[in-house]
């Protein structure tokens, strides 16, 4: 099955991280800054992830929509609440609350997928299946993802499961520990899901004073060619395909994001201009004649 590459559609897991400032964005940063609408200059996606601590607020989701309308093909992915996956705990109105902000994005086309992360304890059991088929009920009227880190989950039966359910299946690059789920090109539903952790074993499970070091990994190309592949052959059985960095560290998500769009596009890709001095290999692939421009751009990263 043949599909649109403009249907590819990369970015970073977030946005909101003090150590990108003069990194990834400018400092000082000018007036009326906003991130989200800043870095749609460059990619056509975020997963939000701040939605897996708290719901967002609709006031909040409708001016993120708005920030990025400068980029039609751009879309958001949001991380299901950790009440569900997590604690699994919610209720009824954890449900409605969490719908209710997201629903400006969905309103406004900028909603791409419901991502559903379980930990690396969330086995495949009876009774994980049972909660999982229930959890799928109550948001099957979004395009929904399931996240799973455990090896158990790798079963043919599995992702037939997802397939008779519509849901994709995510993609995970991550230090392969014990059982954990290895790299995978699987396509179950249609959006198809690939998101790029980083693979510090060393700090991988700890959560000591500074977590966000677990994500200090920088990838070398030699590392990024597989999952190229990877990426296109989702690509070539999903409708639309969302691929994200989450080695979000000192902007090497920013980085990574930008050599796999040069990598699946075979074009120059627009860098933030903060971004060289800290990745001079991004110079071999920048677009210096095409810099970025304000509001008034729109379009897919892979347009002609």
């Amino acid at each position: 099955m043949e599909r649109n590459p403009a249907q590819i559609r990369v970015g970073p897991a977030g946005w909101s991280y003090d150590d990108w400032d003069g990194i990834v964005y400018p400092r000082p940063k000018p007036r009326g800054f906003h991130a989200a609408e800043y870095l749609a200059q460059f990619f056509s996606a975020i997963e939000i992830n701040t939605s897996f601590y708290h719901p967002p607020a609709a006031k909040m989701t409708r001016e993120w929509a708005r920030r990025v309308e400068h980029n039609r093909d751009f879309q958001f992915t949001v991380k299901l609440w950790q009440r569900f996956t997590h604690d699994r705990d919610a209720g009824r109105q954890e449900e409605k609350t969490f719908k209710e902000g997201i629903a400006p994005l969905a309103a406004a086309g900028k909603l791409g997928a419901v991502l559903m992360q379980f930990p690396w304890s969330f086995k495949n059991s009876r009774e994980n299946r049972e909660y999982l088929g229930g959890l799928v009920m109550q948001f099957m009227e979004y395009p929904l993802v399931l996240e799973v880190r455990h090896d158990s989950w790798n079963q043919p039966e599995i992702f037939r499961m997802l397939a008779d359910l519509g849901v994709g299946f995510c993609n995970i690059d991550q230090p392969v520990i014990g059982r954990s789920i290895a790299p995978s090109d699987r396509s179950t539903g249609p959006i198809g899901y690939v998101r790029l952790h980083g693979r510090n074993y060393e700090n991988w499970f700890t959560s000591g004073e500074h977590p966000e070091e677990r994500y200090n990994y920088l990838y070398k190309m030699e590392e990024l060619e597989p999952w190229a592949e990877r990426i296109k052959n989702i690509a070539e059985h999903s409708e639309a395909t969302f691929v994200i960095t989450n080695n979000h560290f000192e902007g090497k998500a920013i980085a990574n994001a930008l050599q796999l769009v040069n990598r699946l596009t075979g074009r120059a890709v627009r860098v933030p201009e903060a971004m060289f001095e800290r990745y001079p290999q991004l110079e071999g692939i920048a677009d210096r004649a095409n810099l970025p421009v304000p509001a008034a751009h729109s379009g897919s990263l892979f347009d002609s």
